[in-house]
């Protein structure tokens, strides 16, 4: 766990983190917070090389994203720099990109909400 005590204020300076390895080849990113190694709640800033995608995916409890640099991509569309995403529960992509992409990313923080019909 990485800052998950959330009655606690944490302060990070993203430039002075170094980029970590992500298990996607050319992707590569700076932890804020983190439940598991690679499932539940997790906050990240997230560097795409040029022409670098990731599997396929699903998002139990949803995602966030905000570009921050670059054009960020999935099978729906392209997404360039100031664009924000918030995808639902069980959500599913495939991202990948064209050139350098820096955005942030938040998954599994989403409440599950039944949709009564």
């Amino acid at each position: 766990m990485l800052n998950m005590d959330f009655d606690q204020r944490v302060v990070i300076r993203t430039s002075e983190q170094e980029w970590l390895p992500s298990p996607a080849s050319g992707v590569a990113r700076k932890p804020l917070a983190r439940e598991d190694a690679e499932s539940g709640h997790a906050t990240s800033i997230v560097r795409y090389e040029p022409g670098a995608s990731f599997s396929r995916h699903e998002h139990p409890l949803g995602e966030e994203i905000l570009v921050l640099e670059g054009v960020f991509s999935d099978e729906t569309g392209d997404y360039p720099e100031g664009t924000w995403i918030r995808s639902p529960h069980l959500s599913e992509h495939h991202p990948f990109v064209d050139q350098e992409t820096v955005i942030w990313v938040k998954t599994g923080h989403l409440p599950f909400q039944r949709s009564f019909s």
